[in-house]
C-alpha cells in the first residue's frame, strides 16, 4: 500500500487537485492522506466539500496582517509534524502558491519524491506575478516528477535543464474538474445568483482582482476603470465577488458599491463562478486560473496583468493582456461590449489547456513509476 500526501492551501489548488485526489482513491493499493493548509481556510474548505473530499490535516496557519516569511514559516512547522507521523511514498503539491512551496520543501527535507501538478508554467519575471514565479521556480528544483499543462511548460522546464525522463505533458486538470458539475448542481447554483441579483442574461460581466501586485496604485486604476465602465454601459450587469484581504474589499466596496449596475458579492463557491463563466459576456481578470477555464465556455478574457505564465490562451486568441492600464482596458472593453454577444463568442472547443482526462494520465504515470 502506497501512502500519497496530497497537500493544498488554496480554492484554486483544491479545484485543480480534486480530480487528481478523486482518481487516486479509486484506485486500489493507494491510501491518499489530504493535507489543507487553509491558506485560504474557507474558500478551500468549501470547495473539497463540493467535490466530497474531506482534508486528514487541517493546519489553520493564516494569522492577520501576516507577513510572507511568518506563513512560510507556520506552514513549513505545521507540515513537519505529518512527515514524523506518517510514512509518505509521494508528496503531491499543485501549482505556485507559498502551500506548493512549503509542501515541496518538507518533503524535500524529508527524502520524498515530489509530484508536482501544474508545472513549467514561467513569466521569467520574479516579480509578476509575486511571489509565485519564484515559488514555482525554486519548486521546480525539488520535483521529481513534473505534471506540464501543455508543451510551452514542458519547454520552459527543458529550457531550465530538468530531465526529460521526468517531465510529462499531461492537460490542465482543471478543465476536469469543469467536468463533474452536474445540472443539478449547476440549476442550484443559478437559483443561487439571482439571489444575489445577478441575472444570467447576454450583458453580463465578471470581474475578479485579488492579486499581490495589483494592490495599492494598481487597483486604484482598474477600479477607476470599472467605474467608467459602469456609466458607459448603463444596461450591462458587472458582477465582481469580492476578495477578503481588506486591501482589496475595502477599496472595491468604496468605488463601487453605489453603482446600480454592479454587484458585489461574497467569494462565490466553485459551482456559482462556473455558471457565471457560462453565461457571462466579458471576463476580466487578474486571475490565473480563470484564464485556462473561461476558453471552456468561449469567453473573451482580459488579463488585468503586465505578464501571464498562461501564454497559450493569448496566442489562441481567447485572452488579451491588458495590465492595469485604465485606458487600455477601456479600450479592450469597449471592443466586446460595443457588440452583441452572439458576435463575441470564441470557439471553446479548442481551449489550449487541456482536454479533461489530465487526473488519469497523472495517475498511469504515477502507478507506473510505484
Amino acid at each position: 500500500m502506497k501512502t500519497i500526501l496530497v497537500i493544498l492551501g488554496t480554492r484554486p489548488e483544491a479545484i485543480k487537485l480534486a480530480p487528481v485526489i478523486l482518481e487516486l482513491k479509486k484506485q486500489p493499493g493507494y491510501r491518499v492522506l489530504v493535507c489543507n493548509t487553509e491558506q485560504q481556510k474557507e474558500l478551500s474548505n468549501q470547495t473539497l466539500s463540493f467535490f466530497g473530499i474531506n482534508a486528514d490535516y487541517k493546519l489553520d496557519v493564516m494569522r492577520p496582517n501576516q507577513t510572507l516569511p511568518g506563513v512560510q514559516a507556520r506552514i513549513l512547522s505545521a507540515l513537519s509534524g505529518i512527515y514524523e507521523q506518517n510514512t509518505i511514498d509521494a508528496t503531491i503539491v499543485q501549482g505556485d502558491t507559498m502551500t506548493v512551496f512549503c509542501g515541496a520543501l518538507v518533503s524535500f527535507y524529508n527524502k520524498v519524491p515530489v509530484y508536482h501538478v501544474e508545472a513549467g508554467l514561467r513569466s521569467y519575471d520574479l516579480f509578476e506575478p509575486f511571489p509565485e514565479e519564484a515559488m514555482r521556480q525554486m519548486t521546480a528544483r525539488i520535483t521529481e516528477l513534473h505534471f506540464a499543462p501543455t508543451q510551452k511548460a514542458v519547454d520552459a522546464l527543458l529550457q531550465e535543464g530538468i530531465d526529460s525522463e521526468r517531465i510529462f505533458m499531461t492537460g490542465n486538470t482543471v478543465i476536469d474538474a469543469l467536468s463533474c458539475l452536474s445540472d443539478g448542481v449547476m440549476a442550484l447554483a443559478e437559483s443561487e445568483l439571482g439571489n444575489m441579483g445577478v441575472c444570467l442574461n447576454d450583458k453580463l460581466v465578471l470581474i475578479t482582482v485579488h492579486r499581490r501586485e495589483n494592490h495599492g496604485e494598481r487597483l486604484d486604476r482598474i477600479l477607476s476603470a470599472i467605474c467608467e465602465l459602469t456609466a458607459r454601459y448603463p444596461d450591462h450587469q458587472f458582477v465582481l465577488p469580492v476578495h477578503p484581504n481588506p486591501n482589496v474589499h475595502d477599496k472595491v466596496y468604496a468605488a463601487l458599491e453605489s453603482k446600480s449596475n454592479v454587484i458585489l458579492t461574497p467569494p462565490l463557491d466553485y459551482p456559482e463562478l462556473v455558471c457565471m463563466m457560462k453565461h457571462t459576456k466579458l471576463v476580466l481578470t487578474d486571475s490565473g486560473g480563470i484564464q485556462e477555464e473561461a476558453p471552456t465556455f468561449g469567453n473573451p478574457v482580459l488579463v488585468m496583468r503586465y505578464e501571464t505564465e498562461r501564454t497559450e490562451g493569448v496566442e489562441a486568441g481567447f485572452a488579451k493582456l491588458v495590465g492595469a492600464d485604465k485606458e487600455l482596458i477601456l479600450q479592450e472593453c469597449a471592443v466586446v461590449l460595443d457588440q452583441d454577444k452572439t458576435f463575441t463568442r470564441l470557439d471553446g472547443s479548442k481551449n489550449p489547456y487541456g482536454d479533461g482526462h489530465a487526473a488519469k494520465h497523472i495517475f498511469d504515470i504515477i502507478k507506473e513509476r510505484n
